[in-house]
């Protein structure tokens, strides 16, 4: 039997990158996706395409998961499309990078919006039901970033720590309705956007990690799997990191 045979899986931001190959993995293992996107309609009815040769229900919903009401509407949706709402990712994410003197509040603020406020609207949004089937699994999308920090990152390092006092806090107030909430710290994941990035300084970053390799979005999807699966029945509040051993 496929590890995530029969439940269902709302994954924010999927249409590229981690998200992207969350659903995969995910839809691998016998999950049924809903999935959150912001621009390409095109590019979602083919993720959906993509997603259903594994044999499996799947729809990508234009959503905002910044946006306390969209969030609201778009699991309602999911609801009455899948019946149920089993494990929840949220991977919706941006950056703003720049030095602190040179941040202006709107970056700041857009920052904190997309990656930690959107984590509340979505969980906000999915627990009456999870507590009503008595079980799920929530799974954060923080960041390395998140718990060393980062010059030029100080906007997006506050929002992944956010995160994480989130992620512990939701833990303790619904374990005891069998709804577990975990966080993974990616490391350096190499995707669309990193391609995009000098090849000398990419190697750079490669070289400095134990695994001496960048991750993969596959990487990070499998460590949801694990948190998504029975497997992980007892693990909650926790923080997993995928990133090669940088931080070791």
């Amino acid at each position: 039997m496929k590890l995530l045979e029969n439940k269902t899986a709302l994954i924010t931001g999927a249409s590229r990158g981690i998200g992207r190959g969350i659903a995969t993995s995910f839809a691998k293992q016998g999950a049924n996706i809903a999935f959150t996107y912001n621009a390409s309609v095109e590019a979602a009815q083919a993720l959906e395409k993509e997603l259903e040769a594994y044999g499996i229900k799947a729809k990508g919903y234009q959503s905002n998961a910044a946006n306390y009401d969209a969030a609201q509407q778009l699991a309602a949706d999911v609801l009455k499309e899948f019946g149920s709402i089993d494990v929840l990712i949220n991977n919706a994410g941006i950056t703003k990078d720049n030095l602190l003197m040179r941040i202006s509040e709107e970056d700041f603020d857009s920052v904190i919006e997309v990656n930690l406020k959107s984590v509340f609207n979505l969980t906000k949004a999915v627990i009456r039901p999870m507590m009503k089937q008595r079980g799920g699994s929530i799974i954060n999308m923080s960041s390395v970033v998140g718990l060393k920090g980062n010059a030029g990152q100080a906007n997006y390092a506050a929002s992944k720590a956010g995160i994480l006092g989130f992620t512990k806090s939701v833990a303790l107030e619904l374990g005891s309705r069998n709804i577990r909430c975990n966080t993974i710290a990616p490391g350096f994941i190499e995707t669309e956007m990193t391609e995009k990035l000098n090849p000398e300084v990419v190697q750079g970053w490669r070289d400095s990690i134990p695994l001496k390799r960048g991750g993969t979005a596959e990487d990070v999807a499998n460590a949801c799997v694990f948190l998504a699966s029975d497997m992980s029945a007892y693990i909650t509040g926790q923080t997993l990191s995928v990133d090669g051993g940088m931080l070791t």
